[in-house]
């Protein structure tokens, strides 16, 4: 081959796929489309691995998960028109949650740009909300740069990283590529060390503090050894949300999730590490933490340390550089209220012991098995290398304290039933020696079961485990309460989803008894992939119907912080007066 023919067939779709195995992508999810199929032959003859799913949402949702599992940069392909505006949901859920991931799609050929070509809409305009970059790459000269500066957006080089979209022509796809201005290695999130006086004042707080109580979010779980060190010098107490959870284990003392609304309203200093103050943790209102006479707030960018209640006391940094800086520096209280702290680690003692207990006795309920019953019986074949993932309303109020979560994915921030089974391919794929268990609700499940064919198709092992009440049970609870009674469109028709399941090619079981659950659970185990319908009864009020999250309260998530909201604008109202 000459010079000049070896330049004619680099094409852009080589480009795109070199400059991809050149950032260490080892698969890409994706579905057919004509406008994109160049891409993925160039990424096939340099060995990176097309997943292919059955509908674009899924394969942002596997890309999401790979994501968050491995803590570095994933990648979906989706194709032109309905491809993309499929895929958009997906990226909304990713973009909440902050997962790097980097969505690539085409456009019809600008030559027919305007004049009704096949597909043909703004693409650009309708992902910009929910992406933290766009690039519309027209020219091959832009290329790798456009992509590189992408990446660097979703990693969150310069603010908060998230999903970013980069578009192709289709005929740019076919075009020689332009050779870079310069070479472009591999990306990572550079440290970003703080400032020592900023150190020194955050010393300086936690120094003053007695009671501190740490709140950490989806960084704390790549540096958990750190992070329970810091704990443990500072004598805080530790509470995770659904962003952090798993970072710490039930052998930190100081984790005190059965206490969390006690040490939200009695901490002295509140420390946030890479968390922003969302709906989880009460917007960070002096409502909720009443006796908080300051909040510590460290992260990288403006999000984690500003939004909704400024830090008293903020530090600029990554959550490694961050507490090994704290630690140096020999940050601790001077003066720490001990018996606050063990009185705490008691309570949580006592509240799981007893919740052990209420699994441990629970009977069954009409209609079925009780969430506890069957959350208790996936419990114990969960090793410490698990990774577990609920996807659904009802199931994950019920599993939010009592599930075991060595490694935990659910549907984050964005509220997205159906993650469930598209997370578990992922999660298989990418960690292919490790148990992976989807507790899903029957409604969730609905959303993508398909993809258990391609489970099947690509290889990934799991077990799903179905809560089958034939109900959207959080909203029919609210109906019955506080409704009338007049329940209306929140009740499903039964499905034999171990059936469907057999028809994918997956091995399907059903369970209705305790006993039933417990050998359906291990044969599904012995023989993943596989699905265990469980028929579970709508009686039992989930925490979160108890709670009234279904209510959606003006101020908060929960009615009680709703409330203590309402009292203290009253307070401070009458005070102002």
């Amino acid at each position: 081959m000459t010079p000049d023919e070896d330049a004619a067939s680099h094409t852009v779709a080589a480009a795109i796929a070199d400059y991809l195995s050149g950032q260490g992508v080892e698969r890409v999810f994706s579905l057919p489309g004509s406008h994109m199929k160049p891409i993925w032959a160039e990424l096939a003859g340099r060995g990176v691995r097309v997943v292919t799913a059955r509908h674009e949402v899924a394969a942002v949702h596997m890309a999401q998960a790979e994501a968050d599992l491995r803590h570095r940069l994933a990648v979906a392909i989706v194709t032109t028109g309905p491809g993309l505006t499929n895929a958009v949901t997906g990226i909304g859920c990713a973009f909440l949650a902050g997962s790097p991931v980097l969505v690539i799609s085409t456009r019809p050929p600008d030559e027919q740009a305007g004049m009704g070509a096949l597909e043909e809409i703004d693409q650009a305009a309708i992902v910009a909300p929910v992406c933290r970059s766009v690039e519309v790459v027209r020219s091959p000269r832009h290329v790798v740069d456009r992509l590189d500066r992408a990446v660097s957006a979703a990693l969150g080089d310069d603010g908060p990283g998230g999903p970013v979209y980069v578009e192709f022509g289709t005929e740019l796809l076919r075009r020689p590529a332009a050779p870079p201005y310069t070479a472009y290695p591999r990306r990572t999130r550079a440290p970003r060390p703080p400032e020592p006086g900023a150190v020194e004042r955050a010393a300086d707080a936690i120094a003053a503090s007695t009671r501190p109580l740490v709140l950490a979010g989806r960084e704390a779980l790549t540096v958990p050894g750190l992070l329970a060190q810091f704990v443990r010098a500072t004598g805080a107490v530790y509470l995770d949300t659904r962003a952090s959870r798993g970072a710490m284990s039930e052998s930190l003392a100081s984790f005190v999730p059965a206490a969390r609304a006690r040490a939200m309203a009695e901490a002295d200093l509140v420390i946030t590490i890479g968390r922003q103050l969302d709906f989880e943790v009460a917007y960070g209102s002096p409502a909720v933490f009443r006796a908080a006479e300051g909040f510590l707030r460290i992260g990288r960018n403006s999000e984690e340390v500003l939004a909704n209640r400024r830090g008293d006391v903020e530090l600029r940094a990554d959550p490694r550089s961050a507490l090994e800086a704290l630690l140096t520096a020999g940050a601790t209280p001077a003066a720490p209220d001990h018996h606050w702290r063990d009185d705490l680690v008691r309570t949580n003692a006592g509240k799981r012991r007893r919740l052990a207990e209420t699994m441990r006795t629970q009977p069954a309920a009409a209609g079925g098995l009780h969430p506890y019953q069957v959350i208790r019986a996936l419990n114990e074949h969960l090793d410490d290398a698990a990774i577990v993932i609920v996807d659904g309303g009802d199931i994950l109020s019920w599993s939010r304290s009592s599930l075991k979560t060595p490694t935990y994915l659910d549907l984050g921030p964005f509220g997205c039933l159906g993650v469930g089974v598209p997370f578990a391919v992922s999660a298989s794929l990418n960690h292919p020696d490790r148990t992976v268990v989807a507790l899903v609700g029957d409604g969730a499940l609905g959303f993508n079961v398909m993809e258990l064919e391609t489970a099947v198709r690509e290889g990934a092992r799991f077990v799903v485990v179905v809560a089958d009440n034939n109900a959207w049970n959080i909203e029919r609870a609210d109906q019955l309460q506080h409704y009338q009674g007049n329940v209306l469109g929140t009740e499903l028709g039964p499905c034999a989803w171990d059936r469907l399941a057999e028809s994918l090619g997956v091995a399907g079981y059903r369970a209705g008894t305790a006993d039933e659950l417990s050998a359906a659970l291990e044969e599904a185990f012995a023989h993943a992939p596989a699905l265990v319908a469980v028929s579970v009864s709508r009686e039992p009020v989930s925490p979160d119907t108890r709670s009234g999250l279904a209510l959606v309260p003006e101020y908060h998530a929960l009615a009680a912080w709703d409330e203590a909201e309402r009292t203290w604008l009253s307070g401070r109202a009458d005070r102002e007066g």
